[in-house]
């Protein structure tokens, strides 16, 4: 049941908003709505959710809180796409439902439920608010919680003011640029080698909820095995369990590592080689190092035809313009004198078997 005075109230608010509002856009400036209508301002207090069964009007008068629920609770739409969001309350004693965007007032309604949808989200800083106003405790409200995004335009990846090859065991620092994301706060950067992954960035002050660009930097030291590799970096939007299965993801091009090393010998300093074989040493640089093998102090050409008179004692030097190392090399020469003599004796077992064989 309602109090008396209910039906005068509810005549006279109805008559009120009949005369002085009529259905705007949230983007059409509305007049200032009566007093008891009005929505609460934004420091006011968000009430706690609702209990599972509906409340008297008097535990509504009692505060025990702000009986409307937002489906869904949190929104995450990409810029241009169309939104809905619902607001219902179940109580009695209410006069109406509306919702308040950008201060005007898109819906009003005295049903228990009021629906709220853009077309074509083209605002970046709205917050949605749906407020109840009851006959005794005047209103109550909750605000929905929307994020707005926008992929990357573009990403990029380059070294800070340096153009060209990289130069062994020097610090450099790679740059990634994000242009036009939204909002950058959600944005998680990653920088590659290869497949190998360097280190991750995000953006830790900068709150701006409309499209902004953003460069992140990260601190490496070349080597050796980089040399031929490349450098990338990937811009993630993480807009958690409301937004898009699979986060929108826009990776940079490949930036392909040229590094300069001295020359390096990979060779035994013990060298065993057959009969026939080749000497040889393999030797890595870039630019890439020539080979110089020396005997007795003497530069010597190596043999294509070795044989025992080549073993002994060398000294291989590798040179370019990043400088020159050397290394001993003790070689051995292998005649093929156990390999015929093994075979030998397997052939004139075989004969013995087979003549065996054959007596019997």
């Amino acid at each position: 049941m309602y109090a008396s005075g209910r039906p005068i109230t509810l005549l006279l608010f109805c008559l009120f908003i009949s005369a002085t509002s009529s259905p705007v856009s949230i983007y059409t400036p509305a007049p200032p709505l009566p007093l008891q209508i009005s929505p609460p301002s934004p420091s006011a207090t968000i009430l706690p959710s609702p209990p599972s069964s509906p409340p008297s009007v008097s535990e509504f008068t009692a505060g025990v809180g702000c009986l409307l629920t937002l489906t869904p609770s949190t929104v995450v739409v990409r810029f241009g796409d169309p939104v809905t969001a619902n607001c219902s309350i179940s109580m009695m004693g209410f006069l109406g439902l509306g919702w308040i965007v950008s201060r005007a007032t898109s819906t009003f309604t005295l049903d228990c439920s009021v629906v709220w949808s853009v077309d074509r989200m083209t605002e970046w800083s709205i917050t949605p608010m749906c407020y109840a106003v009851s006959e005794v405790t005047g209103q109550c409200h909750k605000n929905l919680s929307l994020t707005v995004y926008k992929p990357p335009d573009n990403v990029s990846i380059s070294f800070v003011n340096h153009a060209g090859p990289l130069s062994e065991g020097q610090q450099y620092t790679l740059q990634c640029e994000v242009q036009d994301v939204a909002p950058v706060k959600n944005l998680i950067v990653t920088f590659y080698r290869g497949q190998t992954v360097l280190g991750h960035m995000q953006s830790s002050i900068n709150t701006e909820r409309k499209p902004v660009s953003e460069v992140f930097t990260l601190n490496i030291t070349s080597t050796k095995e980089d040399d031929g590799l490349q450098f990338w970096c990937e811009a993630k939007l993480e807009l958690g369990a409301e937004g898009p299965q699979q986060p929108p993801v826009v990776e940079s091009e490949k930036l392909n590592a040229t590094v300069l090393f001295g020359p390096q010998l990979v060779c035994p300093t013990k060298l065993q080689v057959k009969e026939g074989e080749s000497l040889s040493c393999e030797a890595r640089g870039n630019p890439q190092p020539s080979v110089t093998w020396f005997r007795h102090g003497h530069a010597v050409a190596l043999p294509t035809n070795s044989s025992r008179e080549h073993a002994g004692k060398y000294t291989v030097s590798a040179h370019s313009l990043l400088g020159e190392t050397f290394l001993t090399v003790q070689v051995e020469v292998l005649t093929g004198e156990g390999t015929t003599n093994s075979c030998t004796r397997h052939f004139l077992l075989a004969v013995l078997l087979i003549w065996t064989i054959n007596w019997l």
